[in-house]
């Protein structure tokens, strides 16, 4: 199943996305949904670290060397 969603491009963005459309013969729909693919991983990603450096700094979470995670891990 597909969603439907709307977003708000800055006009030099709209208007290098419907270049390439017309020169592709593809949507505009089909490269923002590549780009979306493409990217969200690493942008959840992003969001995680982010996170876990917030969680570290407020003194939730501790870091721990490689090495002592795999002396930990071979125990």
């Amino acid at each position: 199943m597909s969603k439907q969603t709307a977003i708000r491009l800055p006009d030099e963005t709209f208007d290098r996305l419907k270049a390439l459309s017309e020169r592709t013969g593809r949507t505009s729909a089909y490269y923002i949904r590549e780009a979306i693919e493409k990217h969200i991983e690493d942008m959840e990603d992003l969001y995680l670290a982010e996170e876990a450096t917030r969680r570290i700094q407020r003194g939730e979470s501790k870091m721990v060397s490689a090495e002592a995670m795999w002396r930990d891990l071979e125990n």
